[in-house]
């Protein structure tokens, strides 16, 4: 009997450690991911995959780990031009005398597309493969991403005055409805509704909203009690807080993706682990805005969905995603007044399968599973600063540094290569936003 030929593959990465995700809290030793085509055909020892395939391509990380690549739940990308802008500032004084002002001057298609090219290059030497975007002009937020081959769930953008995007409500809706059908069928870009917050957004709008997300199948991204200012507003306004306005108007399912959420009652957290609703928690914005803290463990344990953002770079600074996951895991353990709260392993699956799922693309991203597209960054864990070694998870949770990212790829195309960007010119991308510097800077 003649032994089987090896099945062809485009790349076989072997790496000296796999961190799946799911299952959870597992890191396999010695192991491989066959890829094909953009997706993942199988995760087996490196010795098993000697035999099992015959690679077109093969990458060895001997001394890094293989994790899925970080999915960034909430972004302002476009605002990466405004990094810095106006720092040391409370939300509102932050947003509405600051940032709001800013971007009135700047805004417009070509801001959009330089914003989202810096950060880009910015998320793939930190090995985010997956942003949630929440900004104006998605038309050409998702055409960026797209020449780009990032992927991202781009934003909708309804909020009650008029912007240089749109003029009136109806106008949010038809080219909210016009981006969307650009995008249907799109590999890599998809769409979310993303009303910007409560005290923005009208009761006629939301019930709009709950319609068509139902319509569309597609999710609902919006900051939800990012403040008790906020909470306390919405009490004076209506007699209910904004989460029990949202839960009347039919918005508290499995489609929203609430953002911030730093002031929740236990009765709350309850609700929305009950109607499946997805928290995305920024703890290093909340704690620059003095917004207040996420009860990130207590969400974990009734068991709601919990996914991370950095939030934009005006508010954060940066986007770096494991700065944020290991802040966050820091702070929920304060917070919870618990050592063991929000563990390594579990801050991890909040950065990627949490993240993947908030947005509907479990199925697709977030775990190095076979059958899921081959979204890959690869830490090299041999730096004097995760040296030595005892555990892989608390190593990426607690010690690892973007810095450490050597190789990315988004749906098996290579995107980073030993910490080079491919297909991007950083010397270009670098002169455009000094351009803006300088033009943001002069007003």
């Amino acid at each position: 009997m003649s032994e089987t030929q090896p099945q062809p593959v485009d790349l076989l990465i072997e790496a000296r450690w796999v961190v799946p995700v799911e299952p959870h809290g597992v890191v396999l030793e010695d192991h491989a991911v066959a890829v094909s085509g953009d997706r993942i055909v199988a995760l087996l020892p490196i010795a098993e995959a000697h035999a099992a395939y015959a690679p077109r391509e093969t990458v060895r990380l001997q001394e890094h780990a293989l994790i899925p690549g970080l999915v960034n739940a909430h972004t302002h990308n476009p605002m990466t031009l405004l990094r810095g802008l106006a720092d040391d500032l409370p939300l509102m004084v932050w947003l509405q005398q600051h940032i709001w002002p800013a971007e009135a001057k700047v805004i417009g298609p070509e801001f959009v597309r330089d914003g989202v090219e810096l950060a880009v290059a910015e998320m793939l030497r930190g090995g985010t493969t997956c942003a949630n975007e929440n900004y104006f002009f998605p038309d050409a937020i998702g055409a960026t991403y797209r020449k780009l081959g990032f992927r991202a769930v781009v934003g909708l953008p309804v909020i009650e005055f008029p912007t240089a995007w749109a003029k009136s409500q109806d106008e949010y809706f038809e080219r909210a409805s016009e981006v969307h059908d650009s995008f249907r069928g799109d590999a890599l870009v998809s769409t979310a509704f993303a009303p910007h917050a409560p005290y923005t957004v009208s009761d006629e709008s939301f019930s709009r909203i709950r319609v068509l997300a139902d319509q569309l199948d597609i999710p609902v991204h919006l900051h939800l009690h990012e403040t008790a200012h906020e909470v306390e507003e919405e009490k004076q306004k209506s007699g209910l807080r904004p989460f029990q306005r949202l839960q009347k108007l039919g918005l508290v399912n499995d489609r929203l993706i609430a953002v911030h959420m730093t002031q929740l009652t236990d009765g709350e957290i309850a609700a929305c682990a009950e109607a499946g609703v997805s928290v995305v928690h920024c703890p290093e914005s909340n704690l620059k805005l003095a917004s207040g803290f996420c009860p990130a463990e207590k969400l974990r344990k009734a068991g709601v969905n919990l996914a991370i953002g950095t939030d934009g770079c005006a508010s954060n600074n940066d986007l770096d995603m494991f700065g944020e996951l290991r802040t966050a895991a820091l702070l929920a353990k304060a917070v919870a007044q618990d050592a063991a709260a929000l563990d390594a392993a579990s801050a991890l699956r909040a950065a990627t399968l949490g993240g993947a799922k908030a947005m509907g693309l479990d199925a697709k991203i977030g775990s190095i599973e076979a059958g899921k597209q081959a979204d890959l960054a690869a830490v090299r864990l041999s730096d004097l600063e995760t040296q030595p070694l005892y555990h892989v998870a608390s190593q990426l949770a607690y010690a690892a540094g973007r810095h450490q990212v050597s190789d990315v790829w988004i749906a098996g195309r290579r995107k980073l290569a030993a910490r080079e960007l491919v297909g991007m010119d950083v010397d270009a991308i670098l002169a455009r936003t000094r351009a803006w510097r300088e033009r943001i800077a002069s007003h």
